[in-house]
């Protein structure tokens, strides 16, 4: 096997998938993950969500002023599973599946146990659109899908 600290930056080649079989995701095994471009649990989004509390908002519960995720269903600020797993109990007694970090505006939903592309995701651009104007104080910038 060869060894890959220090390789070239060109991205290592995927084995050919037999059908049916997933692809490998490139850079998986490095911690980067694909965000879905569906879910089966938008319906549970809150009607409203362009008007949202802003991202320096601390934690309903313990008031931790980091980390915190905002529900998409019911918009309520909760603290991550790092802090003190306030969103997390949250999701466990509410079925609430869908969030947006604070942190680096990303969308995960608990029930499908994976993030969402919030920019491909027609359901979610607005409140993708809205946090990153609350947080940078500028529009996002465009990006190609």
């Amino acid at each position: 096997m060869a060894n890959r600290a220090g390789s070239s930056s060109a991205p290592p080649e995927n084995p050919p998938t037999e059908e049916g079989e997933e692809e490998l995701i490139y850079g998986g095994e490095s911690g980067w993950v694909e965000a879905r471009t569906s879910c089966d649990h938008l319906s549970s989004l809150s009607s409203d969500l362009t008007h949202i509390p802003t991202p320096d908002t601390p934690c309903h519960i313990c008031e931790h002023p980091d980390e915190n995720w905002l529900c998409l269903c019911c918009k309520e600020v909760l603290c991550s599973r790092f802090v003190n797993k306030h969103m997390l109990n949250h999701y466990h007694n509410t079925s609430h599946s869908l969030a947006l970090s604070y942190s680096d505006l990303s969308v995960w939903c608990f029930s499908c146990d994976a993030y969402l592309d919030a920019q491909v995701i027609r359901q979610l651009r607005p409140v993708y659109e809205t946090a990153y104007l609350l947080k940078f104080g500028e529009a996002p910038p465009s990006r190609a899908v």
